[in-house]
């Protein structure tokens, strides 16, 4: 295995299994705003998208203004339901069980805001795991696919890019690692991998467990 000296995770569908829930909030805003659109279609069209920037799209495509509290609202929803429901990524302890075994720090890039990693990972129990060391897309000019998150990421923790590893569930996160020069690790859940090979995934893999055994040879 490559001796990477850092690695980044995205959070919602890498860390916390948030995807779902916080798309149905969405499909459902989106659908009472007038584009109609099911909680599947918006999960498959927004996975690992910045909420602020489907606004501003639903914006282009209605003509008018939205709320100015419809991003705030939608997370009102979804962190009111995290709470209630929200789990872990099935495996994710595992690799990062073995990432502190080997000493390889570890860190969170994510699109979403810090306060909603606040809550998600809060709510999961993995937030000590990362103290200090989450970092959100606000935080920098252009979000994924960009790749200014990932190489924040690395400057904040002082590795340089080419010895990071990312870790990714969509193929919008992935292209961000890829463009940073990192290596990037596709997380499928086992659905399909071949958008995440497209973009440039080093590897994909259909479990955490397969993720951890991997990083422990």
């Amino acid at each position: 295995m490559v001796n990477y000296k850092l690695v980044i995770f995205d959070c919602d569908g890498v860390l916390v299994d948030s995807e779902a829930i916080g798309n149905r909030f969405i499909s459902e805003a989106l659908t009472l705003a007038g584009i109609p659109i099911s909680a599947e279609g918006a999960l498959s069209k927004f996975l690992g998208g910045k909420l602020t920037q489907i606004k501003e799209d639903a914006e282009k495509q209605l003509g008018f203004s939205l709320p100015a509290n419809w991003v705030d609202e939608i997370y009102k929803k979804q962190f009111s339901e995290f709470r209630k429901n929200l789990k872990s990524i099935s495996g994710i302890e595992d690799v990062l069980d073995v990432l502190e075994r080997i000493n390889t720090p570890v860190c969170v890039g994510s699109n979403g805001p810090l306060n909603k990693m606040e809550v998600s990972l809060g709510v999961t129990k993995l937030k000590d795991r990362f103290l200090g060391r989450i970092f959100s897309a606000d935080q920098v000019e252009n979000p994924k696919p960009a790749p200014d998150l990932y190489l924040y990421c690395a400057d904040q923790m002082g590795v340089l890019p080419q010895h990071c590893l990312v870790i990714e569930d969509s193929p919008r996160g992935a292209s961000a690692g890829v463009a940073a020069g990192m290596s990037v690790f596709g997380y499928t859940g086992g659905g399909d991998n071949s958008a995440l090979k497209k973009v440039g995934c080093t590897k994909t893999f259909d479990t955490m467990q397969e993720i951890a055994a991997f990083l422990d040879n």
